[in-house]
């Protein structure tokens, strides 16, 4: 069973850039029909999907989140990584990698991300 793990600071200031990795285990990202994404839920909301990757690299984002978000992946560690840049306090949240096959979903954990000076 695909395992993933998320990775990245927990504090980010204002303007700077958001960098999160998630590392996957248990299966390849390069397999075939995988859908690797990140989503995130602010404070006291739900959950916002950001954007994914695909088995074979392609990426889609969000609209609202597109100009900002850059989503990639490194075949050789398993992993694939988010950025966001320019933050602001509004990025605030948890931080979920998921990866979605058919009907199946797997999720990690989750990371606190805090935008904050």
């Amino acid at each position: 069973q695909v395992q993933l793990q998320e990775s990245g600071p927990g504090l980010v200031k204002p303007s700077q850039t958001l960098s999160l990795t998630c590392t996957v285990s248990g299966g390849s990202i390069t397999t075939s029909y995988y859908a690797w994404n990140w989503i995130r839920q602010p404070p006291g909301k739900g959950l916002e999907w950001m954007g994914v990757i695909t088995y074979d690299g392609n990426t889609y984002y969000s609209p609202s989140l597109k100009s900002r978000t850059s989503i990639s992946r490194d075949t050789s560690k398993n992993q694939f990584s988010l950025q966001v840049s320019s933050v602001t306090p509004e990025d605030t949240g948890v931080y979920y990698c998921k990866a979605v096959l058919d009907a199946r979903n797997y999720w990690g954990q989750g990371t606190q991300v805090t935008v904050s000076s």
